[in-house]
């Protein structure tokens, strides 16, 4: 399994073909499980969303990587929030929680953090924009916060 950034900040994750599901989340970091979800998001899409001025073609697919991306930037909380509170942390229930805790330890992670609820929860998973630079920065966001663990 290789796992690495490319030069135009693309994450890319090769598994051999003899290693399966389970063997594969048993063996990856936060970060690496959170940047395979993040490419996910990107190939449902690529490959399944379609494209056409400026918009995607289909909301359904466009809900279902948003919601995608969604769930690697909650890992990605997790994880930070799991190496600032050690053996207090527990998992957040609710975005609120998510924001008063991470407002104590980083305000430019509290501001990606807020973005990303906006762009890829409430308007690309809920209300199912088909808006291509709206789910773009949602996802940008994300693989910004990535560099926080």
């Amino acid at each position: 399994m290789t796992f690495f950034k490319s030069e135009s900040n693309q994450y890319t994750l090769t598994i051999p073909l003899v290693m399966t599901t389970k063997d594969l989340h048993n063996t990856l970091s936060p970060s690496e499980e959170a940047a395979r979800y993040l490419q996910n998001a990107k190939e449902i899409l690529r490959e399944k969303a379609g494209k056409k001025d400026g918009l995607y073609a289909d909301v359904k697919y466009v809900k279902m990587a948003a919601g995608t991306a969604y769930s690697a930037a909650l890992l990605i909380l997790d994880e930070y929030l799991k190496q600032k509170e050690g053996d207090k942390f527990t998992k957040p229930k609710s975005i609120e929680d998510y924001t008063n805790r991470v407002r104590k330890y980083d305000k430019k992670l509290l501001r990606l953090l807020v973005n990303v609820y906006d762009e890829l929860h409430i308007i690309g998973y809920y209300h199912g924009t088909r808006s291509v630079d709206t789910i773009q920065a949602g996802l940008n966001n994300v693989t910004q916060m990535l560099t926080y663990i």
